[in-house]
């Protein structure tokens, strides 16, 4: 697969198979997306990568944490800015709407559009789940660098024949990542990653969201 046919094919999945991942593998795919881009070389990313019994384990304290705190815990940073104009506001209602249109879920059910939402601290089903932390004294500039290593992974994973799902949701639950992963404190938790085969009988991995058109977000001077 090209560069090219990797960034078509890949897309956020939400339904996996429970059909395992082989670790060396993974660990060759996060050694090559390194490859990425960062300012200074700085390479930001800590990552943390669960599977198997310990992704079990995560995963029943994350059942008892939703019950005891199902609005999250206190968060480090805003997913989004609290208050989003045009065109940004506009994209993410669209986004929501047709994911929840292919699921046939309707506007005015809430608690379905709840329960589904809680399937992201399930990683889907996915059989692993991959946290990236930065350290503290990072500043934006290195929170790009992670999106460029997140975006290297994700298109070398499809690649390999994987899918992934990039989930900022974890930021919900920073001190239950942080607590069970064994992060140290001078690291802050970004971004969670579901990693694994999609299932090809599940409808919500049909959906594509559109992109905006070039001439919305490009100026060409000179050329």
């Amino acid at each position: 697969m090209n560069v090219s046919d990797a960034i078509d094919a890949r897309r956020s999945i939400r339904a996996f198979l429970d059909k395992p991942v082989d670790g060396d593998l993974l660990r060759q795919l996060l050694t090559r997306a390194a490859r990425a881009p960062s300012g200074g070389n700085l390479q930001p990313w800590h990552l943390y990568v669960l599977g198997g019994d310990r992704m079990a384990a995560f995963r029943s304290e994350v059942r008892t944490a939703l019950q005891r705190a199902p609005e999250g815990e206190p968060m480090e940073y805003a997913i989004y800015p609290p208050e989003l104009d045009a065109p940004y506001r506009d994209r993410r209602w669209e986004n929501a709407q047709a994911l929840y249109a292919q699921l046939g879920i309707p506007r005015e059910d809430k608690q379905q559009r709840r329960d589904w939402f809680a399937r992201n601290f399930d990683f889907f089903g996915a059989p692993v789940g991959l946290f990236c932390f930065v350290d503290r004294q990072m500043g934006p500039p290195q929170w790009s660098d992670l999106g460029m290593y997140l975006q290297t992974l994700m298109l070398l994973l499809k690649d390999a024949g994987l899918d992934s799902c990039p989930q900022e949701c974890w930021a919900m639950y920073p001190a239950l990542v942080q607590q069970f992963v064994g992060a140290p404190d001078n690291l802050m938790l970004f971004t969670g990653m579901s990693i694994g085969h999609a299932d090809p009988a599940a409808v919500v991995n049909e959906l594509r969201t559109d992109r905006a058109p070039l001439e919305a977000f490009a100026e060409f001077q000179g050329l």
